[in-house]
């Protein structure tokens, strides 16, 4: 008996161990989802008034898609990207990176492809963080998180479970 539990007991520690040491499951958002927030965002800046570019990542803080409208300033690419790396980074809405205080906000500044401008949102289903979208080219970063949330609206239905 002392030799089965010892077998059984071995055999759960390996599996253990197994599952960390081979492969990971992880979610991310789809090319679809991020095309149709990264639409929808965009479609709302527009009927705003607002040029802006869109970019969204995926949960390796991979670009997704980026979609620049017609017209728009170009430095809006660069700065709709770190704004969503940012959010991605921080796991919350840029907006609270102008928040922070100095000093620990300086030396946070010096990582690449970050920001403390507000236009940015994270992504999750449940608790899992699975991707980000940065907006920039509205006047003012509360409207480019404006755009994000009628975006993150449109695909809630995928972020649900």
């Amino acid at each position: 008996m002392h030799i089965k539990s010892a077998i059984v007991l071995a055999a759960a520690l390996l599996a253990g161990t197994a599952g960390a040491q081979g492969l990971v499951t992880q979610r991310s958002l789809s090319m679809n989802a991020a095309l149709e927030l990264a639409q929808a965002s965009l479609e709302k800046c527009r009927a705003d008034g607002y040029l802006v570019t869109v970019t969204v990542i995926n949960r390796h803080a991979t670009v997704l898609v980026t979609l620049s409208d017609d017209g728009v300033n170009p430095h809006t690419v660069e700065n709709s990207m770190r704004k969503a790396y940012t959010a991605f980074t921080t796991r919350t809405p840029t907006v609270e990176m102008a928040k922070r205080g100095q000093p620990g906000l300086a030396s946070f500044m010096l990582l690449d492809k970050i920001t403390a401008l507000d236009g940015a949102l994270p992504i999750f289903a449940g608790k899992e963080l699975v991707g980000a979208i940065g907006i920039s080219g509205a006047p003012g970063g509360e409207k480019d998180t404006a755009c994000a949330n009628v975006g993150m609206q449109k695909i809630a239905k995928y972020l649900a479970n």
